[in-house]
């Protein structure tokens, strides 16, 4: 039986891309976007807890083999496709990636099907700015940036930009303002991440929520896991998504289509 058998595969078309989606769970929605090499077993398994906790889940599937091991070979092959993909830029300074785009329309998909306060959205390393570029355009009301790794950490520039172009940024820093935090996990000596957690620091000062880890491993949610981090996640999901009263004002900035 495969790790996949019991989500219900789809699919979501957005400026005539289309990637495959997974979903599973029932309550307020959350994407994870999976790292480098793809949906591996070890993403399976986080999304698996989040859906546990009474999230639907919806893992979209945009590069690699689903359910291949995170090896050499495997992150190589992927790597390789998203260098030669037009929806990612892997080394351009203040550019938000195309493939962001079709992320918020999921998004947005999403929100109008389930309503309540808005959606979370987990990215991990390749992706992990992904959920912050989500936020500038989407009804993301729980974004959480899991090692955000793009664009690769070479110079001193790449190593502190977050992947947003500058009319990006600025509406998420106005989504900050308004009361949306960001949760951020790393290990404290990760070279994928550069210096972007202080970039995210500056930009979003105190709603900026660092949760970091001694080492230089890299992947907190999965390969790396640390439990402790995968908890704060949960709770930051439980705290945002599930509406009650604190929550209802937060609905009407986020109006179904």
């Amino acid at each position: 039986m495969g790790l996949l058998d019991s989500w219900t595969r789809g699919g979501h078309t957005a400026d005539g891309i289309t990637h495959p989606t997974y979903r599973k769970g029932r309550g307020p929605g959350v994407i994870v976007i999976h790292e480098i090499p793809g949906i591996t077993p070890a993403v399976i398994a986080f999304a698996e807890q989040v859906a546990e906790r009474g999230f639907t889940v919806v893992l979209p599937s945009l590069f690699g083999r689903e359910e291949a091991p995170a090896t050499v070979r495997e992150s190589l092959r992927s790597i390789a496709r998203v260098c030669v993909s037009s929806e990612f830029s892997l080394f351009a300074l203040g550019r938000t990636s195309p493939v962001a785009t079709w992320l918020r329309s999921l998004a947005r998909e999403l929100h109008a099907e389930l309503d309540g306060p808005g959606v979370g959205a987990v990215g991990m390393c390749l992706t992990g700015g992904f959920a912050l570029a989500m936020l500038a355009d989407a009804p993301i009301a729980a974004p959480v940036l899991a090692q955000p790794a793009s664009p690769a950490p070479l110079g001193k520039a790449r190593k502190a930009d977050l992947g947003l172009s500058p009319g990006d940024l600025a509406s998420v820093k106005d989504k900050v303002a308004s009361g949306c935090q960001v949760l951020g996990l790393r290990y404290d000596h990760d070279p994928a991440v550069g210096s972007r957690f202080d970039t995210l620091r500056r930009e979003l000062g105190d709603s900026f929520i660092a949760l970091e880890f001694p080492g230089r491993k890299h992947a907190t949610l999965t390969e790396h896991r640390q439990q402790e981090g995968i908890d704060r996640v949960l709770r930051f999901f439980d705290d945002k998504l599930k509406a009650g009263p604190d929550h209802q004002s937060s609905r009407a900035a986020f109006p179904s289509p």
